[in-house]
């Protein structure tokens, strides 16, 4: 089937949109970090580095990944040239056509602890035969396309929650390289210690790596900068006490690891495109 490079269905604010590429050379993720629209990643061909909250993943052809909502992650170059994917993005509002035992079936890879499923053979059938069926529908748009395309980004939901209770995805969650292990293990540390001042050369001390190597490497596998990767995990932790507390927004700063009001402003600024109050006001009820 003769596919065009690109294919998008829907729009990126519509409860469901799916979003094909077929690249040539080599490719690092742009853009947004965190979104709050879940998403099924899958590799038809090529290599990927796929970052997901602290882990480094090593994506291959016939690997499905689950990334739910609000999760920082990016995808980078293995260096290894071109590679094809699919993403498809579900907003919460798309499960409110479903019944309520049935959206909490189809939300379930998104609340498991699985993040990638390596197929076997018959299931990678079965699942590209639905996608490439998908994009048909998409690149053609011949009468009725949006039945097939709905059905299909329903059924793939239903595959992903089956297939991620299966023993089947037991091994998939292994590290991928050594050297991407490492990289998993620096971000961890991160994440568990965002709090503390944290720096390049402390890490490099900490691992045992060359500032210049960990600097270079970290990137290599996670997509994100060191000081990118600390900023993002410490807004993080700022947005969930601005929803979850009453405390001051200075306090807040502070909780989450910053040690200046001003820059604490200006990254969560840059990663949300609001204001720490701005955001807080979204879960506040008027009265």
């Amino acid at each position: 089937m003769n596919l065009n490079s690109t294919l998008r269905y829907g729009d990126p604010h519509d409860p469901f949109y799916a979003e094909y590429n077929r690249r040539k050379g080599h490719y690092s993720m742009a853009g947004d970090h965190m979104h709050g629209q879940h998403e099924l990643y899958y590799l038809f061909g090529g290599e990927r580095f796929y970052f997901i909250k602290d882990r480094a993943y090593q994506v291959q052809p016939g690997d499905l990944v689950i990334v739910p909502g609000d999760e920082v992650h990016k995808t980078s170059d293995t260096g290894v040239p071109n590679h094809e994917r699919i993403v498809l993005y579900y907003d919460e509002r798309y499960f409110a056509q479903f019944g309520e035992a049935e959206a909490e079936l189809l939300r379930s890879p998104f609340r498991g602890t699985r993040r990638l499923l390596r197929l076997g053979a018959p299931e990678r059938l079965r699942v590209e035969q639905l996608l490439y069926g998908m994009l048909r529908e998409i690149q053609d748009r011949p009468p009725g396309s949006d039945l097939p395309i709905r059905h299909a980004a329903a059924e793939l939901l239903l595959f992903a929650a089956r297939h991620a209770l299966g023993a089947e995805a037991e091994a998939a969650d292994e590290a991928p390289s050594p050297t991407a292990a490492k990289m998993t293990e620096v971000a961890q540390h991160i994440a568990a210690n965002f709090r503390e001042p944290i720096s390049l050369d402390k890490l490099s001390s900490r691992f045992y790596l060359s500032p210049s190597y960990l600097s270079r490497t970290f990137k290599r596998c996670t997509g994100f900068g060191i000081a990118e990767y600390v900023g993002i995990t410490r807004v993080k932790e700022a947005q969930r006490l601005l929803r979850e507390t009453d405390a001051r927004i200075t306090e807040v700063s502070e909780e989450a690891g910053f040690d200046n009001f001003s820059h604490f402003e200006k990254v969560f600024k840059a990663f949300t495109r609001m204001t720490p109050r701005s955001y807080r006001a979204q879960f506040r009820r008027p009265g």
